[in-house]
């Protein structure tokens, strides 16, 4: 191997790295969905559900909605930062009758150090982002739900909840739907079996849940 080739492969060898190294978190997730668009591209004014795991898995969405056309851009894991980072990909293109949100339960579970004043203010900057983007189009958020094995986090989710309540409750063509309170039995403790066994995901009892809280606040 000649002096050119050996700089030839540690030039690509080194690109290779980086690139790697400098890719976005859940590229490969976004990819995924332009993929699907290029073969093809959903319809305009349907109902567009963003944001984590909860939307992720909840492959079946359509047939709990079966008189709104949905689409669905759950991506699991993801936090506020990531919606908001991908927004141009994964919430304008589709101009949405309306944006239903479910976000920031892993942007606590992600460290101890983030607050609920944080995590309301990356709510806000991406409501607003979406307010600048698609002008008049109503946006819901969905609570974030108290997942019993993120039990030591509930109090700083629902600091946030109240607080992106009451900052929803100021804004035209807007809404917060609760599913934390209604996810508890009547002695107060949350109800076990509408999970799956990581206690985090939920299982078709808990998206009937959802679908019934959901439902009353969606754009015909």
């Amino acid at each position: 191997m000649n002096f050119r080739k050996i700089t030839g492969f540690f030039s690509i060898a080194f690109f290779v790295v980086i690139s790697a190294a400098t890719a976005q978190p859940f590229a490969n997730d976004i990819a995924a969905f332009k993929k699907a668009d290029s073969i093809s591209f959903p319809a305009k004014g349907q109902v567009l559900f963003v944001g984590s795991s909860s939307f992720t898995k909840w492959k079946d969405v359509q047939q709990y909605f079966p008189a709104y056309p949905i689409i669905n851009r759950g991506f699991g894991g993801s936090s506020l930062p990531d919606v908001i980072r991908y927004a141009p990909d994964i919430i304008y293109p589709y101009h949405p009758k309306q944006v239903v949100i479910y976000c920031g339960e892993n942007d606590f579970a992600s460290s101890d150090t983030v607050t609920a004043e944080m995590v309301t203010g990356r709510f806000k900057t991406l409501f607003n982002m979406i307010r600048e983007n698609l002008p008049g189009v109503p946006i819901a958020f969905v609570s974030i739900k108290p997942s019993p094995s993120r039990e030591h986090l509930w109090t700083k989710m629902i600091a946030s909840n109240k607080a992106i309540r009451k900052f929803l409750k100021k804004k035209k063509k807007a809404a917060y739907i609760d599913v934390y309170t209604k996810m508890f039995n009547a002695d107060g403790t949350v109800m076990a079996d509408i999970f799956i066994g990581d206690r985090l995901h939920m299982n078709a009892k808990g998206y009937a849940i959802w679908q019934k809280a959901i439902e009353p606040y969606l754009v015909k």
